[in-house]
């Protein structure tokens, strides 16, 4: 039986004209990174609000460490943080005062040591002076992590935590990410748009839409499940020919100048191959891209929003 840092039991948050999460259960084991992903409105960041209990829940329970966060908040929120690109920070306070002040909030011990080590981490020497007003995106980004990690924290709660970095920033982020999983088994509930960052960072993930769970597994195993893959094949001779095919046998296809994109399940690419062998259709070059994470996704919306 898994134990769980943290325990959503049938999490639901109505309102007067719609219910924005609707019984909505899951868990997050120790050292786990958990993505929990959805569309824009799905019930991401009401979700989030509640686990932090910023927003109160209509029906539920939310546990940390086996305890109920109504009843022991303080004692949780020691031990749990949060970042999110789309929060702001106060506009007017220098970087060095949101660190200081922001460490006040729990019990740090060598409270300047540990404010270094996370200026350290960060990069954030050279921002230390200037006021958050000018900071840019991905510098507010990079400040919103750093105080996420002040505490020492046994569950991050991660919005969007590299939404606005330029790549190399973002790998470093992923890393550090992954490393404090590793080194201090942390773990980490992480939302992202970017699939490739997901498959990367999660050990598990959770898709939501419309408030509910419609999707629960690993990385790995969610494209498993759509049996369709793309054929690419760059043309010699014969495009007419390939595209009548593919409308004949009802295969989806794009056409970008001498090549074609072809999507068709799994099983049927010996035959159509050999199809157009026997049509005597040349190609140069052919590719077979299985499905991702993001093929998943988008498949999975495209069929609950079509029930």
């Amino acid at each position: 039986m898994d134990t769980y840092v943290l325990e959503a039991k049938n999490l639901t948050k109505k309102y007067k004209k719609f219910v924005a999460v609707n019984n909505v259960s899951f868990g997050l084991k120790k050292g786990e990174i958990l993505g929990f992903l959805g569309p824009n409105g799905a019930g991401k960041t009401t979700t989030i609000q509640m686990l932090l209990g910023i927003l109160q829940q209509t029906n539920g329970t939310i546990e940390y460490f086996g305890k109920n966060l109504e009843t022991h908040r303080e004692e949780i929120l020691e031990r749990v943080n949060f970042s999110s690109t789309y929060v702001d920070l106060p506009w007017r306070l220098q970087v060095k005062e949101v660190l200081n002040y922001t460490s006040y909030l729990y019990s740090i011990p060598n409270r300047k040591q540990r404010i270094q080590k996370i200026v350290d981490v960060f990069r954030l020497h050279k921002l230390m002076n200037q006021e958050i007003s000018s900071l840019s995106a991905g510098q507010q980004t990079r400040l919103n992590l750093a105080k996420a990690f002040l505490n020492f924290p046994d569950v991050l709660l991660l919005d969007e935590p590299t939404a606005s970095l330029d790549p190399e920033t973002a790998y470093y982020i992923r890393q550090f990410i992954m490393n404090q999983r590793d080194e201090f088994n942390v773990s980490i509930l992480f939302t992202s748009h970017n699939m490739a960052e997901v498959e990367e960072v999660c050990d598990r993930v959770i898709f939501i839409n419309h408030g509910t769970i419609i999707a629960e597994d690993t990385p790995e195993n969610l494209p498993k499940r759509i049996h369709k893959s793309r054929l690419e094949l760059m043309m010699k001779d014969g495009m007419k020919r390939t595209v009548a095919l593919c409308e004949e046998y009802k295969f989806a296809y794009v056409v970008n100048k001498r090549s074609i994109e072809v999507e068709i399940d799994e099983h049927a690419i010996a035959h159509f191959l050999s199809l157009l062998s026997q049509k005597k259709i040349e190609y140069d070059q052919i590719s077979i891209k299985k499905p991702n994470l993001q093929d998943f996704f988008l498949e999975v919306l495209k069929h609950h929003e079509n029930t």
